[in-house]
């Protein structure tokens, strides 16, 4: 292996302290829990992250997303530090603290739309959905949610039911929540030849016209929920003329329109939420990963009309919110504001891109390469038959942890490459990892061919 300024890859990739984990985490964890990489972590900063057999990796991955401030970034440990001294949980339903308030109030600045706004706070992506819809349906008075095919919304019972991958998510687990309907969503990268993306663009919105149409009517329907970027279904960026389309037509019907931005906020797509991009201010917003730089905590930011709809104790939990979270999420805010990582997100992405879509030229087996800011994908097909490359994509990534770089695939069929580095990495270790990834490539790709 070359010699590397930050990667550390010494003796076995495995070490004896992984192994004797290993068999621990066999014995111990259920199956159901799966990982995507082996390795067992002892410390992480920034962008970097060390085992327990003290080899050291690039962290392309951010725990999906969760670490655009990097790890233990020392500000926010210091504000977890502090309130934890001061006091780790009271419930805030039960005694109430300041800084659950002092993040209500910056959520609703940094959040597109110019109107009133009210936030909850709670602890996981999957909760923050959960209650958007409970919101959106107290609201409305209607039952119906229409999420959209490849779309990913979490694990619970609803977040499964919005949700469209089948396995692994939901395979032999139903039945799932009703009132819930899918609609088709734009897929560039599989435009018929004969379309122009201005013509698939409209075709599309008609699809989605046709479907309050044939599947769903526009008077049974609370809320529309929507990835502005689909995060698990392969980081697909839709037209800004069928999201603009699909919004106009919420706001049309008296449907709310939701947008899932627990991937794509906090600065990952060049932008504070990715629902800049498209030019709109969606009725709620559902917010998780990087607000708290991978502490447990959620929130949903709505109209200060849809978000009063719900009475006195129909929304909350017994952990929602914590001290140490919302201390965490506010010092992340900081940083965001203070390091620029908005415009640093789109440096990071164009660096990503550049360097892909070169390989892209000399190598088909690189079919697309996509994204917004720093939330980039590469997607692998067969240059012969166009079919998924996902046995390349498996091979890769694993060959790319093995040499000192966490990456993780995505896709309903498991062939996209997806890039969810730190917001907080240098240049050079940006450098450095692209540059394993571009060895590894040429080393897979010759076994492959």
């Amino acid at each position: 292996m070359k010699e590397r300024k930050f990667i550390k890859i010494e003796g076995e990739f495995l070490g004896e302290n992984t192994k004797a984990l290993l068999e621990r985490r066999q014995a111990a964890v259920p199956k159901g829990v799966g990982n995507n990489t082996p390795i067992f972590v002892k410390q992480a900063h920034g962008a970097l992250l060390e085992d327990v057999d003290g080899n050291v990796f690039l962290d392309f991955a951010g725990a999906i997303g969760t670490l655009n401030a990097g790890h233990t970034p020392k500000e926010v440990v210091k504000a977890i530090q502090m309130q934890a001294e001061q006091y780790l949980h009271t419930c805030f339903h039960v005694a109430m603290y300041e800084p659950y308030i002092a993040l209500a109030e910056k959520l609703a600045e940094v959040t597109p739309g110019a109107f009133e706004k009210k936030t909850i706070l709670l602890n996981s992506g999957a909760e923050a959905v959960e209650n958007a819809v409970k919101i959106a349906r107290k609201y409305t008075g209607r039952s119906g949610i229409v999420s959209f095919t490849r779309g990913f919304h979490g694990r619970t019972l609803l977040g499964m039911s919005l949700t469209s991958k089948v396995k692994p998510y939901k395979f032999q687990m139903g039945p799932f929540a009703p009132g819930i309907y899918k609609a088709p969503y734009p897929y560039e990268f599989h435009r018929p030849k004969a379309m122009t993306k201005e013509e698939y663009a409209a075709f599309c919105l008609q699809e989605f016209k046709n479907f309050l149409l044939t599947e769903a009517a526009p008077e049974e329907i609370a809320a529309v929920i929507m990835e502005p970027v689909q995060g698990e279904g392969g980081f697909i960026v839709p037209p800004k003329a069928f999201v603009k389309g699909v919004y106009d037509l919420c706001k049309q019907h008296g449907i709310l329109f939701i947008a899932d931005e627990i991937q794509t906020g906090f600065a990952r797509t060049g932008a504070w939420f990715a629902s800049e991009h498209f030019g709109i201010a969606p009725d709620l917003i559902t917010m998780s990963k990087s607000i708290a730089a991978g502490l447990p905590i959620s929130a949903v930011t709505g109209r200060k009309e849809i978000m009063d709809a719900a009475d006195p104790g129909e929304l909350g939990g017994t952990y929602g919110g914590s001290p140490l979270g919302c201390a965490a999420a506010l010092e992340v805010m900081k940083l965001i504001e203070r390091d620029e990582l908005v415009l640093r997100a789109h440096r990071i992405g164009e660096t990503i891109k550049d360097r892909f879509e070169k390989l892209q030229k000399r190598f088909p087996i690189i079919g697309d390469v996509r994204g917004l800011g720093a939330m980039v994908a590469v997607e692998m097909i067969d240059p012969k038959t166009k079919e998924p490359a996902k046995e390349f994509t498996a091979l890769f990534t694993k060959a790319c942890c093995e040499s000192g770089v966490i990456l993780l695939s995505a896709g309903i069929y498991g062939n996209v490459i997806r890039f969810l580095v730190p917001l907080v990495i240098t240049n050079e270790q940006l450098e450095e990892g692209l540059s394993v990834l571009e060895d590894v490539f040429h080393d897979v790709y010759s076994l492959e061919v």
